[in-house]
């Protein structure tokens, strides 16, 4: 089974810049879109378990974790929160306006962008669903109407699950909950309820780290080619050492929010800090899908909270951090290795078996949305539709005569789709040729042009037309209406 998923590499800045502050790493949760061959296997556990890398990112994490929780014992480590204190002081007196509003302002932010469903890689055809989420936005401005928006969340998140694979969504479901969670108790008019508002947002958090990461183990080889698109993330650090470091960076930070106060605040500014640093290379979208991430990172950093609700005896104890990370690692990958097989059986096969068989950039479905993914046309699997002109197929042939052919044939099925008689039959079946024509222009241009401005703008033209063409086209499969010539 092929799916469309967005899943979330680790990123070599988090590696650079949580090493000056930290003696472990940190891994950023960067949103990428590409259409993984989800259905994999994962990696045997013992592949995780013989790699150095794995043992070397687990000892630097327990020495910074106990380092910091011997000096949280100390006076010096109650200066220091009573420090993070005062200077959070003006935030933390509001912080559920803050709160609030940052949700708010992320469903109207979804709402503009239009097509999705609670992030930008969740997308749907159905328009009603952004109206829903401006909806969620106005009933956030009261308390009365909040839990009415957590219901709205929720519902939003079922239809997603619908639409999407449930074993790879489990990380943005956690989010979702607790973000929804948070809404209902805010609202309540129990302070024994209200106590744990911020500590839901922290759970969810934490979960949606520690699922994400384990796919570094698991699945490797889906970041491979999001490093040889972008080396620079690694800062020249081997790939192979790269990958599992990151990942148990990545899971120990997410723990690292559940723990004690001044280590959770310190992985909450660590985070923050790799965020930010992610947007710039990633854009835009990328800041709108991790809003709600950044925001109740925010929220941890400034929660002055010391008291500790649940396990409080083995969270302050020196023991605990071994042991919590240590239980944490068997509870998340027993449910994550025992959650695939129950999904998709055992039978399948692992991506090193696949890229073995099928070639070195297998690792998922062809997709022209995707410039990092596999470009090589060999990879396209049975089924895929083949693209009329592809940067291979160019060769000798002049651009000129490569537009002039892919408008050709855009011309042709455009006239045919308009002849229908129904006026809105005929704007969709006219369209969808009318884009696909401007997908193979800017397909010629990535194959031809050497204009950066340009070679961005031609991915932006694929990646925006072949959503509207998707739309489209599910728009006539509602009707039970097919394309001329089938």
């Amino acid at each position: 089974m092929l799916s469309s998923l967005p899943r979330k590499p680790g990123l070599g800045i988090a590696l650079a810049l949580t090493g000056a502050l930290a003696p472990a790493a940190a891994s950023a949760h960067v949103k990428w879109f590409a259409p993984y061959i989800v259905d994999a296997a994962p990696a045997p556990i013992t592949r995780t378990l013989a790699d150095p890398w794995f043992w070397t990112g687990i000892v630097l994490v327990l020495v910074f974790f106990i380092a910091t929780r011997l000096v949280e014992r100390t006076a010096a480590g109650e200066t220091a929160l009573d420090a993070m204190d005062r200077v959070t002081n003006p935030l933390w007196f509001r912080l559920d306006d803050f709160v609030r509003i940052v949700v708010a302002g992320f469903f109207v932010a979804i709402f503009s962008v239009g097509g999705v469903y609670l992030t930008p890689d969740l997308k749907t055809p159905a328009e009603w669903v952004s109206w829903l989420q401006l909806l969620i936005a106005a009933g956030i401005v009261s308390r009365k109407t909040m839990p009415l928006s957590a219901a709205g969340i929720i519902f939003l998140w079922v239809l997603a699950l619908r639409d999407y694979d449930p074993f790879h969504l489990l990380d943005y479901l956690a989010l979702g909950v607790a973000v929804a969670a948070y809404l209902v108790l805010e609202s309540s008019e129990r302070e024994d309820w209200r106590k744990h508002r911020f500590e839901v947002l922290r759970w969810g958090v934490a979960i949606a780290l520690m699922w994400s990461s384990l796919e570094k183990f698991a699945y490797p080889e889906w970041f491979y080619p999001l490093v040889e698109e972008k080396p620079f993330l690694t800062f020249g650090i081997p790939r192979d050492m790269f990958i599992p470091m990151a990942g148990v960076a990545e899971f120990t930070m997410g723990f690292g929010l559940l723990a004690t106060p001044l280590v959770r605040r310190l992985s909450a500014i660590a985070l923050f800090v790799i965020f930010n640093a992610a947007v710039y290379p990633f854009g835009r979208v990328d800041l709108i899908g991790h809003a709600l991430i950044m925001a109740i990172i925010v929220v941890i950093a400034v929660d002055h909270t010391r008291e500790l609700h649940f396990w409080s005896w083995i969270r302050r104890a020196l023991v605990g951090v071994p042991i919590g990370l240590a239980g944490a690692l068997v509870i998340f990958a027993t449910a994550y290795w025992g959650l695939h097989a129950a999904f998709y059986g055992t039978d399948t096969r692992t991506m090193a078996e696949i890229m073995a068989e099928e070639g070195e950039m297998a690792t998922h479905s062809y997709s022209l949305e995707h410039p990092h993914g596999p470009q090589a046309m060999e990879t396209l699997r049975e089924g895929d539709e083949l693209p009329p002109i592809t940067p291979a197929e160019l060769g000798d042939t002049s651009v000129a005569d490569a537009y002039a052919q892919s408008m050709m044939g855009m011309h042709d099925e455009m006239m045919a789709g308009l002849r229908h008689e129904d006026p809105d039959v005929a704007f969709v079946l006219g369209m969808i040729p009318h884009h696909q024509g401007a997908i193979d222009m800017a397909r010629i241009q990535l194959a031809a042009g050497t204009d950066a401005e340009n070679m961005g703008l031609a991915r932006h033209i694929i990646a925006e037309q072949q959503q509207e063409i998707d739309a489209m086209r599910a728009w006539l499969d509602a009707r039970g209406i097919e394309m001329p010539g089938g």
